[in-house]
């Protein structure tokens, strides 16, 4: 019997003098993912647990069936992570540099890595602007181009934490559906976006470190909007 994509027993992580997670058990196979859950719920921090960033100070964690502590060359590898503001993820001077640096680690002929950028380029709507400097974007476009160097790399999982949160409705649409596409990823969704989150195959609610709810979006959502009415 195989894991499933996300698995968490009796994972929780200290950070300081808080408790962020505490006794997540959580056994995941949905293709995609929606975290809900107010601020300060613990959302994001579970999110940085999949994705490998933060180890859990208790329990065990398996994602894509690889241990994040162990296997973290690996993990990392496998999944890609997308922020909420993506002059943190910008490296590069321009567009297209930016883009071809994501592949670096994945140490590919050149004809090959030429031809991803390209592909990944076009994907985005970004060819017209590859010579453009990569921090003059609009802020729709940087978002684009952080999408762009995430999925240049063909990763089995992606972790999206907040990547709506900063735009317009347009490049809203065009993100989430971009996140969304069943291109092969698995996606990790952390959102605001109740609308959005109701559009994934599964969903999971944060309330106060702990899993309040797992299941079927629409459910979750319901909780969660009963539980903000009180």
């Amino acid at each position: 019997m195989t894991d499933p994509v996300i698995r968490l027993d009796g994972v929780g992580v200290r950070l300081g003098d808080v408790d962020a997670l505490s006794d997540v058990d959580l056994a995941l196979d949905a293709r995609t993912i929606a975290v809900v859950g107010e601020n300060g719920s613990g959302k994001s921090t579970f999110a940085r647990v999949i994705a490998g960033l933060v180890p859990p100070t208790v329990g065990e964690t398996r994602i894509l069936g690889l241990d994040p502590v162990r296997q973290a060359a690996e993990l990392r590898r496998r999944v890609a992570v997308v922020f909420s503001n993506p002059d943190a993820q910008i490296v590069m001077p321009t567009v297209e540099e930016d883009v071809a640096f994501s592949l670096r680690p994945e140490r590919l002929p050149r004809d090959e890595s030429r031809r991803r950028v390209a592909e990944t380029l076009e994907r985005f709507g970004l060819t017209a602007l590859r010579d453009r400097s990569a921090h003059d974007l609009s802020g729709g476009q940087k978002q684009l181009l952080a999408l762009a160097g995430a999925f240049v790399r063909q990763p089995d999982l992606v972790v999206a934490d907040e990547p709506t949160t900063y735009l317009d409705a347009r490049n809203g649409r065009l993100v989430a559906a971009h996140l969304l596409d069943d291109t092969g990823h698995r996606l990790v969704l952390v959102t605001h976006d109740l609308a959005l989150a109701a559009r994934c195959d599964a969903a999971v609610l944060f309330a106060g470190g702990r899993v309040e709810a797992v299941g079927h979006p629409s459910a979750v959502i319901t909780d969660y909007e009963a539980a903000l009415a009180c």
